[in-house]
């Protein structure tokens, strides 16, 4: 009788997603303290959304819950004004 066994991975390094390291990323906000989230502030905002023109979540961006939800908030009110689109079709 012949057994077969797989073989073990030769690795020594710890395992990480496609050698990235995991560095936390800082919030925006906290960093910049005079910059307010205005949905009039257009720059600021697309630098939250996805080239499609989705919201980015708040493990991309880095942002905290607090000024994430205020951030969504604000391009959704942008949205609704006109200021951003709600889809990008050519990206």
């Amino acid at each position: 009788m012949t057994t077969t066994t797989a073989a073990a991975p030769s690795t020594t390094a710890p395992a990480q997603s496609k050698g990235r390291s995991r560095r936390r990323l800082q919030d925006f906000f906290l960093q910049n303290k005079d910059i307010k989230i205005d949905y009039k502030n257009q720059d600021l905002l697309r630098r939250f959304l996805s080239p499609e023109g989705k919201v980015l979540p708040g493990r991309r961006t880095g942002l905290t819950s607090k000024h994430q939800r205020k951030i969504t908030k604000a391009i959704k009110q942008a949205r609704a004004v006109g200021l951003l689109p709600f889809t990008n079709h050519d990206a």
